[in-house]
């Protein structure tokens, strides 16, 4: 049996079935039967992945800069693809009574976060406040962690 670790992103039960079809597409290719699971977060996959049966991950982009820490021989081979480009995304919101109607405005607010390791909650938000107003996490703004729930 294939172990696929999938990451929490959504509730457990709508994230086996929108990966029902990565399922079987692989038992049918490999003639293998497949068991996808949702991991907690994205160290208790990365651990599963080193240490238990698991020989798949369904991950984000951001993972592979944690691989080199947790000394695995972890390895990406395919990204997600929409029109046949591939594609990641993320947003920031606000709420309109915020005052928040750019980046700069930020600037002494609370910012909360999803994950620590999260590319689309966490590192791509984090990097865009730096990189456009010249924001930092802990100095400029407030910094919450959320998690995946």
């Amino acid at each position: 049996m294939l172990k696929v670790a999938l990451l929490p992103d959504e509730n457990a039960s709508e994230l086996i079935k929108r990966n029902q079809p990565l399922k079987d597409y692989l038992e049918e290719h490999l003639d293998k039967k497949v068991q996808l699971i949702v991991t907690t977060d994205y160290s208790s996959m990365i651990e599963a992945m080193r240490f238990w049966p698991y020989r798949l991950g369904r991950i984000s982009v951001r993972c592979p800069t944690s691989w080199p820490k947790a000394k695995s021989d972890i390895e990406p081979f395919a990204v997600t693809v929409i029109d046949g480009k591939p594609t990641y995304r993320s947003v920031i919101i606000a709420n309109v009574a915020s005052g928040v109607n750019e980046y700069a405005d930020l600037k002494g607010k609370k910012m909360a976060y999803g994950d620590r390791a999260s590319t689309s909650s966490h590192l791509i938000p984090k990097t865009v406040l730096l990189e456009t107003a010249g924001l930092t996490g802990g100095r400029d703004y407030e910094e919450y962690f959320c998690g995946h729930a």
